[in-house]
């Protein structure tokens, strides 16, 4: 079968298989470990960031490694596939950084990208509140214009790298009659007096990729409007279609992990004589797994393809974070079924990307809103 990564260029492929020794030698090794003391992957992230990949969705006049869309989707695969809560954090510095790329100021961009391209300061994009999860139009958290500049009150939730990163994209209402038309968003700094970040929440998976509670209640100058005020909605629902890809490509690397090992382990364990592997109902299960896995892969590759024409693709984007998310929790768990009982231990990886994948189906948008963004599109012609 030809490669499905025939569209990628020299230099792409180049940069990727070197990702993927990288990935092998420095970041997986790590990944049980990082699970089970919950540590966040500073380390992991300083050696993407050697290797280029904090930059990877920037164009190379801001630092960034200038590569296509389907290139930065075969890159965060390999990460994922290495340590999902690695991954976890790297996308969520690139929600960050496509924010400022996408509703930035040229200045705002000249300041801020090339430091998040070398991983000098690491993003993270803040929209979730207790009340405003799935509909952003149901925020909280104002901004109010005061004296030079503008006033934060709010708080937000769940928000990956809060806690730890050094720029945060803060979302909050400047026109309360404009519903979403009214967000605007904000670029603030991590040492700004009345910014506070709770503990890391205890997760069920991504142990090692944070997500914080924030408390707002700082005054920002009018330079940290992060484009036009009213424009954030329109910001982040760009940033969320690249995002959605970007989630699929974690499922697809995690999901191509746990084929690996059910192909592996199946392979080496003898039942009755022989290998699992020779059962018909194990060959069975690893087809239904690869089936499923390809076609997201599919679909996510189409997504890619589609972004970078620069034209809006929020319908491929939803079908391929829903495709591969569903794809990928149904590939762990018969992954988990052929390690039988030693599947549900800790000695093997199955049950740590098995956690980490559930929430796969929740962040970024849920499957029950890409259902939606999917419905409206098809009903909308």
């Amino acid at each position: 079968m030809t490669s499905i990564w025939h569209m990628l260029n020299d230099d792409e492929t180049l940069f990727c298989d070197l990702l993927e020794r990288i990935v092998a030698d420095k970041i997986a090794p790590l990944a049980t470990q990082t699970d089970e003391t919950s540590n966040f992957v500073h380390a992991q992230l300083k050696v993407l960031a050697d290797a280029g990949m904090m930059g990877a969705n920037l164009p190379e006049a801001f630092g960034g490694s200038d590569i296509s869309a389907p290139a930065l989707l075969r890159a965060v695969e390999i990460v994922a596939g290495g340590c999902g809560s690695t991954a976890s954090a790297l996308t969520a510095h690139f929600l960050a950084s496509d924010s400022i790329l996408i509703g930035g100021t040229e200045a705002q961009k000249a300041h801020w990208l090339p430091k998040v391209a070398t991983g000098e300061a690491l993003g993270a994009f803040a929209l979730t509140e207790p009340s405003a999860g799935s509909d952003p139009a149901d925020m909280k958290t104002r901004a109010t214009r005061e004296g030079d500049g503008w006033h934060l009150r709010g708080s937000k939730c769940f928000i990956s790298n809060g806690g730890v990163a050094d720029v945060l994209i803060v979302f909050a209402v400047t026109d309360p009659a404009a519903r979403h038309r009214g967000i605007s968003a904000f670029i603030l700094p991590k040492h700004t007096p009345g910014f506070t970040a709770g503990p890391a929440e205890k997760t069920m998976g991504l142990k090692g990729g944070h997500v914080f509670s924030l408390t707002l209640d700082c005054h920002l100058p009018a330079e940290a409007l992060l484009g036009e005020e009213g424009s954030g909605f329109r910001t982040a629902m760009k940033v969320l279609d690249n995002g959605r890809v970007e989630v699929a490509a974690q499922c697809i690397g995690m999901a191509q992990a746990a084929l690996n090992a059910a192909k592996a382990y199946a392979s080496d364990r003898v039942i009755g004589g022989e290998a699992l592997s020779a059962k018909q109902g194990i060959r069975w299960m690893l087809a239904d797994m690869a089936l499923d896995l390809y076609g997201a892969r599919l679909m996510a590759l189409e997504a890619a393809r589609q972004r970078d024409t620069g034209a809006r693709f929020s319908e491929a984007a939803a079908m391929a974070k829903l495709k591969a998310s569903e794809a990928a929790d149904r590939v762990a768990d018969a992954a988990l079924q052929i390690h039988g009982g030693y599947g549900y231990t800790r000695d093997f990886p199955i049950e740590r990307l098995t956690r980490d994948l559930r929430i796969m189906r929740i962040y970024e948008g849920s499957s029950e809103i890409q259902r939606n963004i999917i419905a409206g599109h098809l009903l909308a012609h």
